[in-house]
């Protein structure tokens, strides 16, 4: 199966919008959905874009989809490039597209000189860190990802003292 893999469009942010709620529903976890159109839009195409993105059709049919961002390594002393999301609609699946749209990604960091190229995966996705094992990515077992909400974020913002 061919397929044309491309950098975003605003044009493509309903199609994508649609493939980034497919894999909330994958990845169980539809009930942080918040992206909209107007979000995705801006995110890419705004005054200070903060991420790009890769869509990949066969034919005129969505087929799958990569966004990254930059980070900062201090240890490295350069940028780095985080895969945020990778999806491929299950139809899809086991034709390298998600190979190619790991590639494309990776030619973007390479591009830009990155010292890593980081991302995660659900500790219960075997498929898929298998595939990321094969390609030679470590698990960084050693490192707990923690985050705070848009809440959390305010409220650590607005908050003097963590005493």
């Amino acid at each position: 199966m061919e397929f044309n893999i491309r950098p975003v469009v605003p044009e493509d942010m309903t199609g994508l919008l649609d493939l980034i709620r497919e894999l909330a529903q994958f990845e169980l976890l539809e009930h942080e959905m918040q992206a909209t159109e107007e979000t995705l839009r801006n995110s890419f195409f705004g005054p200070q874009p903060v991420a790009g993105a890769f869509l990949a059709r066969s034919g005129d049919h969505l087929a799958g989809y990569a966004i990254y961002f930059f980070t900062f390594s201090s240890f490295v002393g350069r940028p780095g490039i985080w895969l945020d999301d990778l999806y491929v609609r299950p139809q899809f699946r086991s034709q390298r597209l998600g190979q190619a749209l790991l590639r494309a990604v990776a030619r973007i960091g390479a591009e830009r000189n990155c010292g890593r190229f980081e991302w995660t995966a659900l500790n219960w996705n075997d498929k898929a860190i298998e595939f990321y094992k094969k390609i030679g990515a470590q698990t960084m077992d050693q490192w707990v990802l923690l985050r705070l909400d848009a809440a959390g974020l305010q409220k650590v913002a607005r908050t003097e003292s963590f005493d």
